[in-house]
Parts: structure tokens; sequence; C-alpha cells
């Protein structure tokens, strides 16, 4: 007796988790780093909760870290400039 296959799982890549990629890396004058992050928290969290059925974790991770560098950047020039005057 043979058992029927079960129905194929389609894996598909997070759209959030390729945008904070972008993002991450265009920096768009800080916008894209604060979108980043948003967008590549989301990510993580949808690709975690998709039981297999979401990709794109290291994406959304490096996304999110890129943003997080933008930001800090943003930050140290913001006291920089507010030092100086």
């Amino acid at each position: 007796m043979t058992h029927p296959l079960p129905p194929p799982i389609y894996v598909r890549t997070n759209g959030f988790a390729v945008a904070a990629l972008v993002l991450g890396i265009v920096w768009f004058w800080w916008i894209g780093s604060v979108l980043a992050v948003i967008f590549g928290a989301v990510a993580v969290h949808q690709i975690d909760q998709s039981r297999g059925t979401q990709s794109g974790k290291g994406l959304a991770v490096a996304g999110l870290v890129l943003g997080l560098v933008g930001v800090a950047v943003l930050a140290v020039a913001v006291l920089g400039v507010a030092a100086g005057s």
C-alpha cells in the first residue's frame, strides 16, 4: 500500500526582509535607516511565525543591523552639530 505524498510547501522570501536590506544599504537621508530597522523587525517576526513558509531571516537581520548603523551615524552627526553650536 502506497501513501500519498504530502502537498508541497512553497517557501517564499519575505518582502519586508528584502525591503529592510535595500533600505539599510541605501540609507536615503537616514529615513531609510529608520525604515530598515522597522521593516527588519517586522520581517523577523513574520518569518518566525510562518512555520517554515517564509525565508529571508538573514536578509532581515542584515537590513536591521545596517539600519541600526545608519541611526547611530545620524545620532553621532546630530550630537556633533549640537556640540559645535
